[in-house]
């Protein structure tokens, strides 16, 4: 309460005190029918542990496999655990909320949520480019590849991604944090959006749409064109290349990357690069299962089940010497 008051203007009266004087939020989930919250539960438990240990495999077959030590599954197994903390955010919460049949989080819980939800999904995007640029950098200049993507440069990026999304995240929760909170505190959706919270604002959030606006703009677009550029060198390049063999084994090492791109972008931008009142709760929150449910769980198989070395890596790493190389 401190912190939220803090951010308030000392000359406001004291009925606008007591308006913005919200110490909880209700999240009303996915669902308000009783009838269907056992159905939830049991899928989203099943979804949660699926994403969890299927990126927490990732990260260890990268590890413990010296052959996987090379900056793209260095930033592999840095989305993986971007991924897990990403669903790691949401989920919970929202499965104690089911089981427990209470539906409030505290409002410093809630700015917590909302922070730590947007460091770890635009970290994903962040990621997302910077693994665009190293399959450009690969296919397109490999004698230059040992030195633009040295250890030391990989580090670099890594750390410059943590920054921003953080600085990002920052300042989305200070501008929330001064706002008022008094048309009700019901929040049609399953975690702490930025979106949904400006709707039950009746302070003035024009700054807010705005810098939700260009922040988000940047975050989304500055790795999307940063990957529509990289795959568009990538493409020049492999068409040249003569052998089919050779284009074809080009193409499957981004392949993956690409699938997973389409998936986050496809249901992100549509729900933070408009404005809030032209949001739908419904749609929005149907599009924030696939970006913060299906795409996390979705992406430890689109990377391994398509690359043989890291099959390799897996079956090593779970002990399993049956399958083939060529397998699924």
């Amino acid at each position: 309460m401190e912190f939220f008051f803090f951010f308030s203007k000392p000359e406001i009266g004291m009925d606008r005190i007591n308006q913005s004087s919200v110490i909880e939020f209700l999240l009303l989930g996915l669902s308000e029918r009783p009838e269907q919250q056992p159905l939830l539960f049991g899928i989203f438990v099943g979804m949660y542990l699926v994403t969890v240990m299927g990126n927490l495999l990732i990260i260890l077959a990268i590890g413990f496999d010296p052959h996987l030590h090379t900056p793209m599954y260095f930033f592999l197994a840095n989305l993986s655990f971007a991924d897990a903390c990403f669903s790691s955010t949401t989920v919970p919460k929202m499965l104690v909320n089911i089981q427990t049949q209470r539906q409030t989080i505290p409002y410093g819980g809630c700015l917590a949520q909302m922070h730590f939800f947007m460091t770890f999904g635009a970290l994903d995007d962040f990621l997302l480019g910077v693994m665009a640029y190293d399959r450009y950098v690969a296919i397109c200049r490999p004698l230059h590849y040992s030195t633009l993507m040295s250890p030391l440069v990989c580090v670099l990026l890594l750390a410059a991604c943590w920054v921003l999304t953080n600085l990002a995240a920052l300042l989305h929760t200070l501008l929330m944090a001064r706002l008022s909170f008094c048309a009700g505190n019901s929040i049609h959706h399953f975690f702490c959006d930025v979106v949904p919270l400006l709707q039950l604002s009746c302070s003035d959030t024009s700054t807010n749409q705005t810098a939700l606006f260009t922040v988000g703009s940047m975050i989304l677009t500055g790795p999307l064109s940063l990957i529509i550029l990289s795959y568009a060198h990538i493409i020049s390049t492999i068409l040249r290349v003569p052998s089919a063999s050779g284009r074809q084994k080009a193409f499957s090492t981004c392949g993956s990357h690409l699938t997973v791109v389409f998936l986050f972008y496809g249901t992100a931008i549509g729900v933070y690069l408009f404005p809030p009142s032209s949001h739908s709760g419904g749609k929005d929150r149907v599009a924030a299962v696939f970006y913060t449910v299906v795409t996390p769980m979705l992406n430890p198989f689109i990377y391994s089940l398509r690359n043989n070395d890291m099959k390799n890596a897996l079956q090593k790493l779970l002990g399993v010497h049956t399958f083939s190389s060529q397998g699924l």
